[in-house]
Formats: structure tokens, sequence, C-alpha cells
């Protein structure tokens, strides 16, 4: 779950049946609106649940209102997954954008149209900061694209408060997901995610997690839990980019803990799903 966009992005979009090619910013033209967007790490040629993500993205793409079919989102992606990258560290994100008649790639009959963004992948991390954020201003929860310049601000804002990552809260107070991330915790052996009526995004890392944890008999709690309910306890940030980050410090909140050896042994299970990309 994440917005950042390091130097020597480059722009596939997507024209008839085909990927055409630009430098991203080429024209001078400001992005058109992003309506759905998935990213994932490819680490030479390999990545995890790439069908999840696809799963994901054709699903978000399916419902925005005249967008592309079924048959046109299938053919894209095989053409981006073949665009990748075998050697090296990449973030590829796939969008959906709105069509407005600019010069970035969309024509000019309003229709949404898909890209492949491609960008070297930022510096992984093995643990992470947070802060509560002091609003939520998604618009569509379950949706990855069009809340992420919005959620950018707020992790701008945790960063300026000596933060990585800034965590939404319900209105009632109840940790719901990072803005950029998953967010779970430990409670003694068990694993356990805000509750399922907590409105947030499928995280594809999450759900390796839960379905390791399940095949592995542990476990698995879905709770309405507030952050100071959290002190003493293991807490994670899962995203498609670093994985599993364990949570060293949450500003002006809970004083996380940590159990050795553990994040090592689920990180390298989790490491152990990555599968090539294929041809």
């Amino acid at each position: 779950m994440s917005a950042e966009r390091p130097g020597g992005d480059v722009l596939h979009v997507w024209q008839g049946d085909e990927l055409t090619t630009r430098r991203d910013g080429a024209t001078g033209e400001a992005d058109p609106r992003l309506l759905v967007a998935d990213s994932w790490l490819v680490d030479d040629g390999s990545t995890l649940a790439l069908d999840v993500h696809r799963d994901r993205f054709a699903g978000s793409v399916a419902e925005v209102a005249g967008g592309p079919d079924a048959d046109e989102v299938s053919a894209f992606w095989t053409a981006a997954v073949g665009a990748l990258p075998r050697s090296g560290a990449w973030f590829p994100r796939a969008e959906l954008v709105a069509g407005d008649g600019t010069d970035d790639g969309t024509d000019d009959d309003g229709r949404a149209r898909l890209r492949l963004r491609l960008r070297p992948a930022p510096p992984r991390r093995r643990s992470v900061v947070l802060a509560t954020a002091d609003r939520d201003p998604r618009t569509q929860p379950t949706v990855k694209g069009p809340d992420l310049a919005a959620l950018g601000s707020l992790v701008a804002d945790a960063r300026s408060r000596g933060a990585d990552e800034a965590v939404l809260l319900s209105p009632e107070g109840h940790v719901v997901e990072g803005a950029w991330s998953s967010i779970v915790w430990w409670r003694g052996d068990a694993l356990c995610l805000p509750a399922d009526d907590l409105p947030r995004l499928p995280g594809v890392t999450v759900r390796s997690l839960t379905t390791l944890a399940a095949v592995l008999g542990v476990d698995v709690l879905h709770d309405h839990t507030r952050p100071d309910e959290l002190d003493g306890f293991e807490v994670w940030s899962l995203s498609a980019l670093h994985g599993i980050r364990i949570v060293t410090g949450w500003v002006d909140g809970p004083a996380p803990a940590e159990e050795p050896g553990r994040l090592a042994l689920w990180r390298g299970r989790l490491d152990r799903l990555r599968r090539p990309i294929g041809v």
C-alpha cells in the first residue's frame, strides 16, 4: 500500500492491444485522476501472490463505470507482466486513470485508461515507527487508488512527527489500517487483525500471512482494538514493498514489544512463497 514514486519511472500506456512506452513526465502534463492502482515488489524476477494482486486490480476495475471490460484488463495484465524486468528490484504499479483528453496516453473519448508505471523499488526496511492519524480522508476504503494522494498527506504528517507510517482509526477509536500498510498484532500466540466490520483495503500481504497462519494452525482473531490496548504487544505493519515490518515505536501511543525470533521466522516463511513471474 504505497504511493512512493522514486526517480526513473517509466510509463507504459495501454493503447489498442499493446503497451506504448514513454518516460513519465515527458509531456509536462499533470497526472490524470487515479481510479484504481495495484503495486507489488519484483525482486530478481520473483514476486509474492501476483495472482492475488491481479484479481484485486481486476475486481476494482470492474466496478468503474465506463472502464475496460474483463478481456481487455486480462490482455493488459499479461502484457504488463511481460514488460517487467527479470533482474533488479522493482515496484511496478498497474493503474486505471480517468480519460480526460490530456497528452498522457489517454484518448480524447473520455474513457478510463490502463497504464503500467515501472518504478525502481525504494529501500526496504525491517522496522517502522507509527503515529496515529488525526483524520480519515478515505472516500473508497476498499479500493486502492482514489485515496492514495490523501493518504500520502497523512504519511507526510506522520513523518513530520518522527514516524514513518500513519494509522487510521475508526470513529470509535479502533485500529483500522495504516495509510500505506495493513496493521496486525500478536495476542500471545494468536495473530490479530482489525475486525471485519472496519472497512479497509483487502491487503495482499495480510492475506498471504493469514493463509500461512491457517495452514500452520495459528489462531487468527479479528478484534476491535484501540492503540492504548496494544501496549506491550508485538505489532506488525504489512505491505507489498516491505513485507512484514515490526513496529518499534508509536508516537504518543503504546509501547510495542518484540518476541525474539518471531519476525525473522515469519519473514522467512513469506519469502519462501515468492514465485518467478514467468516469461
